[in-house]
């Protein structure tokens, strides 16, 4: 039996007339201008409103070459539910305005019945908007080849948790049919996000917040969960998809070698005064390392 994830954020977070759609994305991957490379297997990609993060995703989904990936695995943070698992979806279809996208149940039960996975309800599924954002491009990139999605949602894991979790998926990534897509927004700077980190040696606000982002940003290019982990101990930066980031991490660590590069750095304003608020988008492909 068929169960519909709705594409809920479709007309609030980003258009849900088809046509739009497809002609915004099309014109951020062409502004982009990169070049499509098999060698791409895994992204790092924001999920904020179209408006916001659009423009910045593109350059990670632009790389993507669709013509050999048959499975994408979707690591998304968990912004409404709780849970110290990561958890899988209950549909069998994630809805898009342009292109409907199957589960791989085969693959959904096969990670279920490691006894370290949950369910979340279709309620849960389609409340969380980390995953949902990363759809229509998916879908724009995959048009015309047949590929399912395994949604993960990911939890808020312990150190221990990200690193067995990554054992787990490690398995799936030496395999060039699978694609991972994991989803993350950088720094929420900003008193409304409890988060006023200011090193005024860097200049103005704006500067200090894209120092310490880089700084992350360089942390993961060495594939270090360890060292990721750490530089979170240190500056606490509200990296919403640092678990979904650190089990990627993990699983890069115990598998072929692939290479993360971040391509494209932006921030939603430049905050220039305490009263001021943003949050950074980062963009990232992790690509054989020949």
């Amino acid at each position: 039996m068929e169960r519909i994830r709705k594409a809920s954020h479709a007309g609030s977070w980003y258009t849900d007339n088809p046509q739009e759609l497809a002609e915004q994305l099309d014109g951020w991957l062409r502004a982009a201008g990169l070049a499509k490379s098999s060698d791409v297997r895994g992204v790092i990609a924001p999920h904020a409103g179209y408006t916001y993060s659009g423009r910045a995703a593109a350059y990670a989904f632009g790389n993507i070459d669709p013509t050999n990936i048959s499975r994408i695995f979707l690591l998304g943070p968990s912004h409404h539910y709780y849970t110290p698992k990561c958890a899988l979806s209950r549909a069998t279809v994630y809805k898009t305005p342009i292109g409907d996208l199957p589960i791989d149940e085969e693959v959904n039960d096969e990670l279920k019945a490691t006894g370290k996975f949950e369910y979340m309800d279709l309620g849960v599924d389609e409340a969380e908007h980390s995953m949902e954002m990363h759809l229509p491009y998916l879908a724009k990139v995959f048009q015309g080849y047949p590929v399912k999605i395994v949604p993960i949602l990911v939890g808020a894991l312990s150190a221990e948790s990200e690193a067995l979790y990554g054992r787990l998926l490690a398995k799936y990534v030496d395999d060039s049919k699978n694609f991972f897509s994991v989803s993350s927004d950088f720094c929420h700077w900003g008193s409304r996000f409890n988060y006023t980190h200011y090193d005024k040696s860097h200049g103005a606000i704006y500067k200090s917040i894209e120092a310490l982002d880089k700084m992350g940003m360089d942390i993961i290019e060495t594939g270090d969960p360890d060292a990721f982990k750490q530089y979170l101990l240190e500056t606490d930066n509200t990296i919403c998809g640092r678990h979904p980031i650190s089990v990627f991490l993990h699983m890069l660590k115990n598998s072929t070698k692939i290479k993360i590069r971040f391509l494209r750095y932006e921030q939603s304003s430049q905050c220039k005064s305490m009263r001021d608020s943003s949050v950074s988008y980062a963009s990232a492909v992790g690509k054989v390392d020949a």
